[in-house]
């Protein structure tokens, strides 16, 4: 349509064009002819007027002249005629005279009007002038009118047509187009990514219909690839759940899945007002064959153990594996004391026969603990808590034994909460003290003193140290202890000194939790540092354990503390170790006799071999011997008589405060 538009109106202009032309035209020839016609009537003397009008009445046919005037040759008016032009409107005969003086001869174009000065008679003697003046925008409007008018049918049925023929056109062409859209939707409707689009059309369709087919063949092999991916992840959840609530070595449920089922077996026994019975068991023995058979043995050994005791069980019994050697029952069955002692009993006796494994018959104990949910009062927590209580109260008495909950173990373990948390506290208020027991030489003079702690408590009175160091160290707050000693006795030293002897040597304890602290070291140089200490009146005792547990940063700690100047106490001699290579790669300046052989120096001959064993060996390697537990004069009488360097116990003194010393320096003997 734009194009059908802009060629009409090219065709207009050029219509105008030629429609100007030949006005001018028409209008010169017609205004010659005429002035050659009025040559005769202006030469007359007398100018003839009607004459002279009925020549310019010939422009009466003519639609769009305006007027016409005859002038003399001083362009004065002879005759005027008002053409049928100017007569159609009023405005046409208002018009003012026109001066032919300004015009050229010929065809003038002004405000739309032709206007055409003709000269009347020879170039040489002219007699007159004749002014035609025409309507040109009239004519011009009307001859456009005219051809629109003509061409416009013409232009609209071609339009027309050509508009049908290309939307012909187009519908072909875009017939490909159309298949592939249906394709598509279908493929969007079926989701059958296995068909295929007939390719058809222009190379562009077709490369597009290829591509689309290439589309279709990737999404069928990616949805393959996923169907794939589905069923594997779907395998491995089933996986992951068995893995999430069973024990991979032995099969059992494992601690997440018991614990949610005995939640609900509590819910349940609390709603219907009954019991529930919790066992909880570890294997007696079992690190030890993890440490020096290897952790495949410790697996069969777990797996053996889980078969054992699930053929004991009875059908609703479930057994569980918490972790490492740790295992749990729930019997289904009755929660009487009877019922309880007689799974307990069943349990224990599946581990009478040794395991067979490798060649080896091992054997491993259990120790059982006991508990109720309604002691518990049906707190998960606490019911586990009760039972873990009963099971390490069989360890205590012996192992491969059980143990019934009762309330009095949940005292005591509330005991050992109170001391763990009354520890910093205790610390903060000086509820520590210092207790120190001498060493005896061979002249019975005091050689040096051992600080040993005491804590009394607020609470619960003396606390002794078997107790509250254990309890420390399992809370994990021995090192802020031994720091407090560390100071403590930095800061009683002088005073010892200054009443024995500037010689006095004081000997500290290290703990096996100690030696594993990095900044043991820098402690003991601060409180050295701190209270002007002489490293050379201290000594640190060890036990023969804790050394060779930490041996390689036991080994540096203590060359350190050697360079520094103190010496080093290898405490409990005799009762660790069967091998004594490592006495030659350790450094240390004395060994100190176990009180279990000083105490039977008396009745057992083999206590008395052993103690002259190590005092025979402390001799040639050059070391100090120092007996603990000296308790009789016949005992003090035989280390002596040994060569025993020096030796305490309460023979000669129980452990006392700085202030019972301050008041008696001696000691007394306690005994004998």
């Amino acid at each position: 349509m734009s194009s059908s538009t802009w060629v009409l109106w090219l065709a207009v202009a050029e219509h105008e064009e030629l429609f100007l032309e030949s006005q001018k035209n028409n209008l010169f020839a017609l205004t010659r002819n005429m002035a050659n016609d009025l040559v005769p009537y202006m030469e007359q003397t007398e100018r003839d007027s009607f004459a002279l009008s009925i020549v310019l009445l010939r422009l009466e046919p003519y639609n769009n002249v305006i007027n016409a005037t005859i002038y003399d040759n001083e362009y004065n008016q002879v005759e005027h005629y008002v053409g049928r032009g100017a007569r159609r409107t009023e405005q046409g005969l208002q018009d003012p005279p026109i001066d032919p003086s300004v015009y050229e001869l010929g065809i003038n174009i002004e405000q739309g009007k032709l206007i055409s000065l003709e000269r009347i008679g020879e170039q040489a003697f002219p007699v007159g002038y004749l002014l035609i003046v025409n309507d040109l925008n009239t004519s011009l409007s009307e001859s456009r009118r005219s051809l629109i008018f003509r061409t416009t049918p013409w232009v609209v049925l071609l339009l027309t047509a050509t508009i049908f023929l290309s939307l012909i056109m187009l519908r072909r062409s875009f017939k490909p187009l159309e298949l592939l859209s249906r394709f598509t939707q279908m493929v969007i409707d079926s989701k059958d990514y296995t068909s295929r689009h007939d390719v058809q059309g222009t190379s562009e369709i077709k490369r597009l219909g290829e591509h689309i087919n290439r589309l279709m063949a990737t999404i069928e092999d990616e949805l393959s690839i996923n169907q794939q991916q589905t069923q594997t992840l779907m395998e491995q959840q089933v996986t992951m759940t068995r893995l999430a609530n069973f024990d991979s070595l032995t099969g059992l449920p494992n601690r997440q899945f018991v614990m949610d089922t005995i939640r609900i077996e509590l819910s349940r026994a609390k709603r219907a007002d009954s019991d529930l019975i919790l066992m909880f068991f570890d294997l007696d023995g079992f690190k030890g064959i993890n440490d020096s058979l290897g952790h495949e043995t410790g697996d069969m050994i777990l797996i053996e153990v889980a078969e054992r005791v699930k053929a004991i069980l009875r059908d609703g019994d479930i057994l569980a594996r918490l972790g490492g050697d740790e295992f749990l029952i729930i019997p289904d069955r009755d929660v009487t004391e009877l019922n309880m002692a007689t799974v307990s009993e069943r349990v224990l006796s599946a581990f009478v026969e040794p395991f067979k494994l490798k060649g080896l018959s091992l054997r491993v104990g259990v120790s059982i603990g006991v508990a109720k949910a309604r002691e518990a009062g049906y707190d998960l927590s606490q019911l586990v808590s009760n039972a873990d209580l009963a099971m390490y109260r069989s360890k205590a008495r012996g192992r491969g034994v059980y143990t019934i909950f009762s309330p009095e173990m949940s005292e005591s373990h509330k005991r050992k909460i109170l001391i763990a948390n009354s520890i910093e506290a205790a610390i903060e208020e000086n509820q520590f003290s210092l207790y120190y027991q001498p060493k005896i030489n061979l002249n019975g003079e005091i050689d040096s003193l051992e600080a040993l702690i005491r804590w009394h408590h607020p609470e619960l009175g003396p606390v002794m140290p078997s107790e509250f160091i254990l309890v420390a160290e399992q809370a994990g707050k021995i090192t802020a202890i031994t720091q407090w000693v560390l100071n403590q006795a930095s800061k009683e030293l002088a005073e010892l000194m200054s009443i024995y002897s500037p010689k006095i040597r004081l000997a500290i304890n290290l703990s096996v939790h100690d030696l594993r602290h990095s900044e043991l070291f820098d402690w003991i140089y601060n409180a050295f540092q701190a209270h002007s200490v002489n490293p050379e009146n201290v000594e640190f005792e060890v036990t023969e354990s804790a050394y060779l547990d930490n041996f390689e940063t036991s080994e540096s700690l203590f060359k350190r503390l050697h360079n520094l100047g103190c010496t080093i106490a290898l405490d409990d001699f005799g009762t660790g170790y069967s091998s004594l290579s490592y006495l030659t790669q350790i450094t240390i300046d004395t060994l100190k006799i176990d009180r279990q052989f000083v105490m039977e120096l008396d009745t057992s001959e083999r206590s008395r071999l052993v103690t002259i064993s190590i005092i025979d060996l402390a001799r040639r390697l050059s070391l100090k011997i120092c007996a603990e537990g000296v308790e009789t004069i016949s005992q003090w009488e035989y280390l002596k008589a040994l060569g025993c360097d020096t030796v305490q116990g309460y023979l000669f003194s129980k452990p006392r405060p700085l202030a019972d010393i301050k008041n008696q320096p001696d000691y007394q003997r306690q005994a004998g």
